[in-house]
C-alpha cells in the first residue's frame, strides 16, 4: 500500500514505514505525529483512488524524526569583463518524518 501526499509544494510517494525528508514543518505535538491531509492517491493492490485534486477524509500519520539543514550549496554569479563576482552559500532547513499509517 502507498499514498501520493503534497507537502511544501512537491509531491511525495510515501509507504508505511519510509522515512523522509520534507521542506521545514511547524513542531509536531506532544506526540511528535504529523499529519498529512493532501493526498492525492491511495493504491492498495488492485484498490486505486485517486483525488481530484484531494481524496476527501483521507490523511496520513508521520512521525517527526529530526529537524536539520541539508549540505550547503554554493551560488556564484559572475560578469565577464566588468570584474563583478558574488559569491553565497545556501542550507535549506528540513524536517525528516516516519510515515507510520496511510489512511
Amino acid at each position: 500500500m502507498f499514498a501520493i501526499i503534497e507537502t511544501g509544494g512537491k509531491q511525495y510517494r510515501v509507504a508505511a514505514g519510509d522515512s523522509l525528508k520534507v521542506e521545514k514543518l511547524p513542531k509536531a505535538g506532544e506526540d511528535g505525529l504529523i499529519t498529512f491531509d493532501k493526498v492525492l492517491l491511495i493504491a492498495d493492490g488492485e484498490n486505486v483512488k485517486i483525488g481530484t485534486p484531494y481524496l476527501e477524509g483521507s490523511t496520513v500519520t508521520a512521525k517527526f524524526e529530526q529537524d536539520g539543514r541539508a549540505k550547503k550549496i554554493v551560488v556564484v554569479k559572475y560578469k565577464a569583463k566588468v570584474r563583478h563576482h558574488k559569491k553565497a552559500g545556501h542550507r535549506q532547513p528540513f524536517t525528516q518524518v516516519k510515515v507510520a499509517k496511510i489512511g
